[in-house]
């Protein structure tokens, strides 16, 4: 009877490990007693360790889980033909909400109570939509984006007074490609509270060359000329015709403007061919423009 109540106390003085019901490895477990005989350290060790590991093994095959599950759905998207935009915010978010699951799913095999997670969420909801007011606003524009599609990627826009190429919108920003190759990152709710120029939106765009007529030539030799400047290059529209119009009287002549169609994939190209094409003509045709000589005269 001795030898029982022997073997009952030392049990109970035995040190007792509390680990979630997640954990891989159990206090109870018989080699735990053949761990602590071979190295001298505590049971402890172990069971922390081999979860610690297991916490990090989960994020680890589940930072892997969420990249494929972005591509996957991106990919997914695409072959239903929708727009590479939402595709990639799309994709991002899911990358997000995976991500958010797998850390929930670490804290808890290393022991961390995740059910009191709602909780606490909810206790500090007002404190937390403060303090994440500019991220939570960026968020609801990217999803504005998305929705209504003001730009593309590949578009070239102005956005927040930033001109570029759409690279990407992401679930809190967009990434645009300047003309010179910088990459900017701009926050969705700038982009969203700004004007937002789209410079490829529509398949044609109009070419605008301004020119000063000096009073002495011809006004109306000045128009032909630039309508024969605008027909001769390949690449502007007959339909829109090109046209010139005065716009407002200036010092020493006249202000005129020639209008010239082209498709939106060659604007550049041409409008910088016409803006070379024009002085040569005009000087061939003798248009000149204002007179700008100072003229002294000396009081007697």
């Amino acid at each position: 009877m001795l030898n029982y109540l022997l073997v009952a106390q030392a049990a109970a003085t035995e040190p007792v490990i509390k680990l979630p019901e997640t954990a891989i490895i159990k206090p109870h477990q018989t080699w735990l007693t053949r761990f602590e005989e071979a190295t001298g350290l505590p049971s402890e060790v172990a069971v922390w360790g081999v979860n610690i590991l297991a916490a990090i093994a989960i994020l680890f095959i589940g930072y892997v889980a969420a990249g494929i599950a972005r591509r996957m759905v991106r990919q997914l998207l695409t072959k239903r033909n929708i727009d590479e935009t939402i595709s990639g915010f799309v994709g991002n978010l899911s990358h997000a909400a995976i991500m958010t699951f797998v850390v929930i799913s670490a804290l808890g095999q290393v022991g961390v109570d995740t059910k009191t997670f709602a909780a606490v969420i909810a206790a500090a909801g007002l404190a937390i939509g403060l303090a994440l007011q500019g991220g939570l606003s960026n968020f609801a524009a990217g999803f504005l984006i998305v929705v209504f599609r003001p730009f593309r990627k590949g578009d070239v826009v102005n956005a927040a007074g930033i001109e570029g190429t759409v690279e990407e919108v992401e679930v809190f920003s967009t990434t645009l490609h300047t003309a010179d190759n910088k990459k900017i990152i701009v926050p969705n709710s700038s982009i969203m509270g700004a004007t937002i120029t789209n410079y490829t939106a529509n398949p044609v765009r109009r070419i605008d060359l301004q020119v000063s007529v000096g009073v002495a030539s011809d006004l109306a030799k000045a128009h032909a000329t630039l309508l024969e400047v605008a027909k001769a290059n390949p690449a502007v529209l007959k339909d829109p015709a090109p046209e010139v119009v005065n716009l407002k009287l200036v010092e020493g002549g006249t202000l005129i403007e020639l209008h010239a169609w082209t498709k939106t994939t060659s604007y550049g190209g041409t409008n910088s061919q016409i803006v070379a094409a024009a002085p040569p003509a005009l000087a061939a045709a003798g248009v000149k423009g204002p007179d700008k000589s100072l003229v002294f005269v000396e009081r007697k």
